[in-house]
């Protein structure tokens, strides 16, 4: 039978909030925003003071500002917009997609033009596309003509993409990446 370490006290892990509010304010002076409130500067202790009168609180929304800006509202209601806030924020930020197209030195100009295709839809939804020649064994010695390939089809996306990366041979793999052109 094999013995357990001795278990240690239950430790609270402390969440830091992000926002100093009522009485963890440590400006002397502070401005004055929020509803049902006379903007201004305000001694910390008058602001509080307002602050409890309306049953709500004070927090600290610029600290750097001098003096520092504090906003009477509720603090809950307040946490939870600002979340709302990052939330939609995130969601509008972009999304970046990269499109993977293989062809090999000998690939032929039917598969050529049924990956152009391919490449030209990517490239119209906003995918960046990374097109590659893989040479395998010994095809590594035509190397110039995977750089003919892909130049011809970096030629062929001119109008759809610009070229992000130029041709560039990673061990068995010579690789390009082209970005979707900006839509006006």
């Amino acid at each position: 039978m094999a013995l357990r370490p001795p278990r240690g006290p239950k430790r609270r892990v402390i969440v830091e909030e992000p926002y100093r509010i009522n009485e963890r304010i440590t400006a002397p002076e502070v401005r004055l925003v929020g509803e049902n409130v006379e903007q201004g500067v305000y001694p910390l202790s008058k602001a509080l003071e307002m602050a409890v009168a309306q049953s709500l609180d004070l927090v600290e929304i610029a600290p750097n500002a001098v003096p520092p800006v504090c906003k009477v509202t509720d603090y809950s209601k307040f946490k939870y917009e600002q979340k709302k806030k990052q939330k939609e924020i995130k969601s509008k930020a972009q999304k970046v997609v990269i499109k993977e197209i293989r062809f090999g030195p000998n690939t032929d100009d039917h598969d050529f033009d049924f990956k152009l295709k391919h490449a030209i839809n990517f490239l119209k939804e906003g995918s960046k596309v990374k097109a590659y020649v893989h040479f395998v064994g010994r095809t590594i010695v035509f190397k110039e003509r995977g750089t003919q390939l892909l130049e011809r089809f970096t030629d062929a996306l001119a109008d759809y993409g610009k070229i992000e990366m130029e041709p560039k041979l990673e061990g068995k793999r010579m690789t390009v990446i082209i970005a979707p052109v900006p839509k006006k």
